[in-house]
């Protein structure tokens, strides 16, 4: 059987293309593993490795900080050595050791199987979002209609796996099959089974995409394209010490992103003189979405920090009549919303645009700040419903997250979609990964203003703990909305930087 072209792969028929639906299922469950895991680490530190709050937020920012750090690192080793598909492999490979290093015996080895979850997760992030861009050819109108399929396989193994593990893990899923002391290493191991069926269904993939994602040294001879192969895998390796080293040490992170922030710029500006004055333009503008995305992702995420802790001490466990696990709503609400809610977003816009009033991309941003604003300000808005042990309403707590959603609808999957669209081809994956750099910034810097809120809670009662967080909430609430206000500003100058890119 021979192989595709681009060209065959590319003029598809229909709204989407068949590979595309491959893709859905690998990226589903790798971000099961991924959101299943990430929402089970601050309640696992401080319960389990017996961490203050304080402590464990700068950790869990930590933790992120780097696995968003490392998409930027892999894009690059997949655009100059790799290739998307061997960097995608290796990743899941990895991801797959950390997962099961962590079901085996997490108190012990929690830092080890962080440290490989964390590179593994770097070699495949990225580049999986770069393969969805090369189905299509560049200016299809059908590209973001992709990008938002894509994204919904993002939010449904994140809403599976996001309240799957912790609830599993809080013994209120599964409690008379699961025992007790078993709890936690049964939540790591659905992250491990899920990832193996998840880098399975992309070795199936790869049948039908042609060269999309083939190394960039198919022209070396083979010798020495196999030596740089294998020297990257052994780096990668001998580098996970390294990362656990740092990623325990709250010290060593800060100096990292540090580092890895300009190191990325001066990259970015060095690669710039390769691209003539309109490609420039269009980077100068991926950058604008890149860092007002910092800001975006620094508020968001303080879902898996502070407001784990907040709905792990300060949430009933009633939603509409149901009990639920609090934790598992904070983890897995956000992600049914999206499935629930994407797809008429996206008939809004098109509605929109035949009318002709769509707001540009730079406006979309600003709105998306609008509603992370509203949201924060309705989880303020938790503490007049609490009773005098500092338990507030669950359902209230769940409306701030569909606000939030709306906001997240109008930056994210747009995000993933601009970055493609102003690259360069040859600069694309390093893209990404600097759009993943900007949420590993944002996951720093979630954690110190979790931490900030969790010092100036510390030794308080449940109640006023209740008021210092949601006071805190209130106060993000206002920083996103004059962060909108000034993308929405300054839409006109962004928007011709982008020229001829929607």
């Amino acid at each position: 059987m021979s192989k595709l072209t681009l060209s065959e792969i590319q003029n598809f028929k229909g709204k989407y293309p068949k590979q595309l639906w491959y893709l859905f299922f690998s990226e589903m469950w790798e971000r099961f593993s991924f959101y299943g895991m990430r929402g089970m680490l601050i309640i696992f530190m401080v319960s389990k490795l017996n961490m203050n709050s304080e402590v464990a937020n700068l950790q869990y920012g930590a933790t992120q900080a780097f696995v968003y750090a490392f998409t930027f690192v892999g894009g690059m080793f997949a655009d100059k050595i790799l290739g998307y598909r061997k960097s995608l492999f290796w990743g899941g490979i990895l991801m797959i050791i950390g997962s099961v290093i962590l079901a085996v015996d997490p108190t012990r080895f929690f830092f080890t199987g962080i440290g490989f979850t964390i590179i593994g997760t770097g070699f495949f992030k990225p580049n999986i979002s770069t393969i969805v861009g090369k189905l299509y050819a560049e200016g299809d109108t059908r590209t973001d209609a992709g990008f938002s399929l894509f994204y919904a396989g993002v939010n449904l193994g994140a809403l599976i796996g996001g309240y799957l593990c912790i609830a599993v893990a809080n013994g209120n899923l599964l409690e008379n099959i699961v025992p007790i002391a078993l709890r936690w290493n049964v939540a790591f191991g659905f992250a491990s089974v899920v990832m193996v069926i998840s880098l399975l269904t992309f070795v199936n993939t790869q049948k039908s995409l042609g060269e999309i994602g083939e190394s960039p040294l198919q022209d070396l001879p083979k010798n020495k394209k196999n030596l740089y192969e294998w020297l990257t895998f052994a780096g990668s390796i001998a580098f996970i010490p390294v990362v656990i080293l740092m990623v325990s040490n709250a010290a060593y992170t800060d100096l990292f992103m540090k580092i890895i922030g300009p190191f990325s710029l001066v990259y970015l500006f060095y690669e710039m003189k390769n691209f003539n004055a309109k490609e420039n333009k269009k980077l100068l503008a991926a950058l604008v979405f890149i860092l007002f995305s910092i800001l975006f992702w620094a508020f968001f995420e303080q879902s898996g920090g502070s407001l784990s802790l907040f709905a792990a001490n300060n949430l009933n466990n009633e939603l509409l009549g149901v009990k639920l696990d609090p934790n598992g709503v904070n983890n897995s609400a956000n992600s049914l919303f999206v499935i629930a809610f994407a797809a008429l977003v996206g008939i809004v816009w098109i509605w929109m645009a035949k009318l002709k009033i769509e707001p540009n991309t730079v406006v979309k941003f600003g709105l998306g700040f609008l509603f992370l604003a509203g949201g924060f300000y309705v989880f303020y808005q938790t503490q007049f419903f609490a009773n005098e042990n500092g338990i507030t309403s669950l359902n209230l707590f769940a409306f701030g997250w569909f606000i939030i959603t709306f906001g997240e609808l109008c930056l994210s999957p747009i995000g993933m979609s601009i970055m493609t669209k102003l690259s360069p081809q040859k600069l694309q994956a390093v893209m990404m990964g600097m759009w993943f750099l900007a949420s590993a910034y944002g996951q720093y810097l979630a954690g110190i203003l979790g931490a900030n809120i969790a010092s100036a809670s510390e030794n308080s009662n449940n109640l006023d703990k209740l008021i210092i967080y949601t006071n805190g909430y209130k106060q993000l609430a206002l920083y996103a909305l004059i962060a909108g206000v000034v993308l929405i500003v300054i839409s006109p100058f962004v928007k011709k930087l982008m020229q001829e890119v929607k």
